[in-house]
């Protein structure tokens, strides 16, 4: 039996995740001296403890996190910090008003005096991780012997308290492999975020949609930050007292390029992978869920657009909105062709066959139970993707409930809502939402708002919106100024017809419909820990899923190869930005003054490397042999979007925007040589 498992190992070692020398991310914590080997074959120049080291200063100081949706990196011994244009957009839109449209027309600060307070952003540094496993477990077998709630809420809550009364700093539980192992992470955080720099969007996102997971691309995706603390160098909330933050340690900027083959490595905060999700999930993921929220972002998608494309106004409320929207459907879209395309599934049930044999009854149990759920999975989605999230005033109306009883709350929620969006944008989803809600999901999760709209009007959906929308605070959206709305609501906001229309349902009601089907939350554990075991057996170097810790990827500047008889550059340059350039499309469009100083038709834009990286990495460092910075990972190709499974060797790129086009844009757009000057270029 020993050898016959053995056998069925080795016959799957060529599909184990971590098996390929470049694939993964890597726990920054822990580079042990046979990773530290490849990465040196490849180019590296660095010791591991140069790259993260507790006791002195190293380039893991300098990489911070921004609330664990993005990453950026310092630039300079006084506070700055770059990450990617996209990861400030919202920041960016939420400062812009008429008259001040600094998501069109850019923003530079001509002075520190000048940088402008960025509300609710937060930056994080990573100064320790500890192995928490034996900790963890411990303090389970102790709640459960007391007979106490043993949850991983609880258990996080509790460990993160210990850690942060112990040590002063923010804590963080991760646990990884279905917890075989559990770590914590000790930050720094800082509160006094600013606005110093960010290039109009058409020039930092130039192609739009139209270029996202695309190669090539020709992208100035970036924005600068500047972090400040108390003049004592703690953290403290925006103060005109406060003090540029003294880092750990910043990047050196390096001018000197790259070329094919070059070693590039990047460090970031990846949020989610699924890379140890079993065939029965993938096939689940790719063939239940995403065609029906596909299909439904694709519709939303199309109402938005419509109104962007007409009214300028339009375009300045839901630009962020959208962008959020379409980045998603995109990849999700993408996700699906290249599961098909590269035939994950079929090898992910390859891989299981082989090396999972003495699991075979619990791979039976989850392709069972899988089917078991399809129906309720997929009434699920519809839920999610209409009543929740369909209509923009969704989240004005759910936040307006948790401020019940302060009317004066619930009036200032309410006027920030009716500015942030536009009637006729917010009447149109409704309707197409309420449409696809009460004709798809099964009448048995009705509550008594849905049976009395389906009693009234039968199948007539555009009915039922109109009389949803006219029984709501925001029936004279458009009529009356948005200030005379808001002061006019009384309350209570469950006599809002919308409001009980998406709030009578919960998703709970769908959840427990599934527990009684299945378990599996439970079943995905046990086969993330048996896959786990199996290729440690193997001896196989493992990397965990991505979850929103520190990890760093290495590998190197490379050309792209998508089809037959396809080959792409490693790079793009500005000639791309002229013959690209049509001011009729809007995706294609940047400013005149923008192309009045455009960089000579050869200069270097963005650059290609097969780093495995996800979301949460945007705004990463990309550093070469010597850890300087060299470019920001911002996007990857479409050929890559099967990454949250599986990362297809040869296909999964990471797009990148060079550091000289940043720097060139500073030196002769910006016209910001203070800058310059401060990150030493």
């Amino acid at each position: 039996m020993i050898k016959k498992l053995l056998l069925c190992l080795a016959l799957g070692l060529c599909i184990l995740p971590g098996a390929r020398a470049d694939e993964g991310m890597w726990l920054v914590h822990n580079i042990n001296k046979a990773l530290q080997r490849n990465m040196r074959a490849r180019g590296l120049k660095l010791k591991a403890r140069e790259i993260y080291n507790e006791e002195a200063g190293s380039l893991s100081d300098a990489i911070v996190s921004l609330g664990f949706y993005c990453t950026g990196s310092m630039i300079s011994d006084e506070g700055l910090m770059i990450t990617n244009h996209h990861c400030a957009f919202s920041q960016v839109a939420g400062l812009s008003v008429p008259g001040h449209n600094y998501l069109e027309d850019g923003y530079w600060a001509a002075s520190r005096a000048d940088e402008i307070p960025l509300k609710g952003e937060k930056v994080y540094f990573l100064r320790r991780v500890v192995d928490v496993t034996d900790e963890v477990h411990a303090l389970t077998d102790s709640l459960i012997a007391a007979g106490a709630n043993h949850g991983s809420r609880r258990i996080s809550f509790l460990m993160e308290g210990r850690y942060e009364r112990s040590t002063g700093l923010s804590a963080s539980l991760a646990s990884m492999w279905a917890g075989e192992k559990y770590y914590m992470s000790l930050y720094q955080v800082y509160s006094d975020v600013r606005l110093v720099g960010a290039p109009p969007v058409t020039v930092a996102a130039f192609g739009g949609d139209t270029d996202n997971w695309e190669w090539p691309q020709h992208k100035a995706d970036f924005a600068i930050y500047r972090i400040y603390t108390a003049p004592d160098g703690s953290d403290a909330a925006y103060s005109p007292d406060n003090v540029p933050l003294r880092p750990v340690r910043h990047l050196k900027v390096s001018e000197k390029g790259y070329k094919e083959g070059s070693y590039a490595m990047v460090m970031g905060y990846p949020g989610h992978t699924s890379r140890y999700a079993s065939a029965a999930e993938i096939d689940h993921t790719v063939n239940v869920e995403r065609p029906v929220s596909n299909r439904l972002r694709a519709a939303q998608m199309a109402i938005i657009r419509k109104w962007m494309d007409a009214d300028p106004s339009v375009r300045m409320k839901y630009s962020d909105a959208f962008f959020s929207l379409s980045n998603v459907a995109e990849m999700q879209e993408g996700e699906v062709d290249c599961v098909r395309r590269f035939g994950v599934i079929d090898g992910r049930r390859s891989y299981e066959r082989s090396a999972m044999q003495a699991y075979s009854g619990l791979l039976d149990t989850l392709d069972a139970e899988y089917a078991a759920i399809r129906d309720i999975e997929r009434q699920k989605v519809y839920y999610r993707e209409t009543l929740i999230r369909g209509v923009t005033l969704s989240r004005t109306l759910l936040r307006m409930g948790s401020a019940e009883g302060k009317g004066e709350r619930q009036r200032a929620v309410l006027l920030q809502g009716l500015r942030e969006t536009d009637p006729r944008v917010e009447k149109e989803l409704l309707a197409y939402s309420v449409a696809e809600f009460m004709s798809n999901v099964d009448s048995s999760f009705f509550k008594p708002i849905h049976k009395r709209m389906a009693l009234l009007f039968g199948t007539d959906y555009a009915a039922m919106a109109d009389w949803l929308w006219s029984g709501s605070c925001f029936a004279q959206f458009g009529k009356m100024p948005e200030e005379e709305i808001a002061a006019a609501f009384e309350g209570p906001i469950a006599d809002d017809r919308m409001y009980c229309y998406i709030r009578e349902l919960g998703i709970t009601e769908f959840n427990n419909a599934e527990t009684h089907i299945a378990d599996l939350p439970t079943l995905r554990r046990r086969y993330v820990r048996a896959k786990y075991a199996v290729q440690t057996a193997a001896g196989v170097p493992v990397y965990p899923d991505a979850n929103s810790t520190m990890r760093i990827t290495y590998g190197r500047v490379c050309k792209l190869e998508p089809f037959d008889a396809v080959t792409c550059s490693c790079n793009s340059t500005a000639a791309g930005l002229r013959e690209k350039y049509n001011p009729a499309l809007y995706d294609y469009a940047y400013p005149d003054s923008f192309r009045a100083v455009l960089p000579p038709s050869d200069f270097p834009v963005n650059f290609l490397t097969d780093n495995d990286i996800t979301g949460g990495n945007s705004g990463s460092p990309v550093l070469n042999a010597r850890g300087e910075l060299i470019g920001l990972a911002f996007d990857g190709n479409k050929e890559s979007l099967a990454g949250d499974f599986e990362s297809v060797d040869g296909y999964n790129k990471c797009v990148c925007v060079d550091i000289r086009y940043i720097l060139w844009i500073l030196r002769n757009y910006a016209h910001v040589d203070y800058l310059l000057k401060e990150i030493g270029n």
